[in-house]
């Protein structure tokens, strides 16, 4: 399989078919794991890291795994195709902006991938439509039995897995959800919904996770500390918080609705308006009107307009995509232009 043969599908978490799906995106488990018999990244040369490279492929694509898994080696992708699988969630910002030896394994309906050599010698991710932590862990902890079967990682007794950052000792267990608040912001409650989550020790990035800022009401919400704590202990702790998050979210949009109408309405139709004649766009306003857009959608305003087609705008006016769409290397202005013109297209089509 080459990187090129996702440009014609998306992956199963912009269906927007999964559970809440009108408010969370997507749901994402995240494990770390390191051999024992190799140093860590953050001591390992060049030459030990293309040892774990080539030991890790070996295993990964000589094992019976729950399902195939297509491996790519980062170092031998060009700069469009790393930062494309950055962008669709594949891999992390570090990864496809690094050196060195690095690879990635992923299945073809990209709800798995197992990265090597990101921050720890593996990463496993899963990622689902809607709020599906449970359904996708039990997933992501059948791909870690099987290959655990056939490797030694660095644990101990007492703190667990040993992980290169200290906030993933323990079960290596990161959960994050992915949400649209835009009613929350609206009603200026944003602030009060973000203070609660950190008290309970839980962080709140960008579309794309650590290192971003949070940008068209999309905020991803994780565990912060894992040490002391099973999977269930997590999964059942997001399971009661998430929820709240969504109540909080859907009251508001009720609330706007049914105390400033038009308001909303006007928001919603002048994004549309934008996005449908605009003939030059940056990435960030594209995503501000499009969560104007989905809110339109779930609320009714809009009701010809698919969840997923707007979710899936939201990766593919990316840069990556865009250059890929287009054949060429774009210039950032060249790039605002396709962005417009692409957007046109499938709102044409809609």
């Amino acid at each position: 399989m080459r990187v090129d043969d996702w440009m014609g599908q998306s992956g199963e978490w912009l269906k927007g078919t999964g559970s809440e799906s009108d408010v969370v995106i997507s749901s994402r488990v995240r494990i770390a794991r390191n051999l024992k018999r190799f140093p860590f990244l953050t001591t390992a040369s060049a030459q030990v890291r293309s040892e774990i490279e080539t030991f890790l492929q070996t295993k990964l694509e000589g094992t019976e795994l729950p399902s195939p898994l297509h491996y790519f080696s980062l170092a031998t992708l060009n700069e469009v195709d790393r930062h494309f699988l950055f962008e669709r969630h594949l891999v992390s910002r570090e990864m496809a902006g690094g050196s060195g030896s690095r690879g990635a394994a992923i299945r073809e309906d990209e709800a798995v991938s197992i990265m090597v050599n990101e921050e720890d010698h593996l990463r496993f991710q899963v990622i689902r439509s809607g709020l599906e932590l449970q359904k996708a862990y039990e997933v992501l902890d059948s791909f870690d039995s099987r290959l655990e079967e056939h490797l030694s990682y660095a644990y101990h007794s007492r703190f667990g897995y040993l992980t290169a950052c200290p906030t993933n000792v323990g079960t290596g267990l990161r959960l994050s959800v992915m949400m649209h608040l835009p009613a929350s912001v609206l009603s200026k409650q944003m602030d009060k919904v973000l203070q609660s989550l950190q008290r309970l020790n839980y962080t709140i990035r960008g579309f794309y996770g650590e290192g971003t800022q949070p940008i068209g009401d999309f905020y991803q919400i994780s565990n912060q500390v894992t040490l002391g704590k099973t999977e269930s202990d997590l999964i059942e702790e997001m399971g009661r918080v998430i929820p709240e998050v969504l109540k909080f979210e859907r009251s508001w949009r009720y609330k706007l609705m049914e105390d400033e109408p038009k308001k909303l309405e006007d928001k919603v139709w002048r994004a549309y308006g934008i996005l449908k004649y605009a003939q030059r766009i940056s990435s960030e306003e594209t995503i501000a009107h499009l969560s104007a857009l989905r809110l339109g959608a779930n609320l009714n305003i809009l009701r010809e307009l698919p969840i997923r087609l707007i979710n899936q705008l939201c990766v593919y006016t990316q840069p990556s995509h865009l250059q890929k769409l287009s054949k060429r290397t774009l210039e950032p202005e060249e790039r605002d232009v396709v962005r417009a013109e692409y957007i046109r297209e499938q709102l044409e089509k809609a």
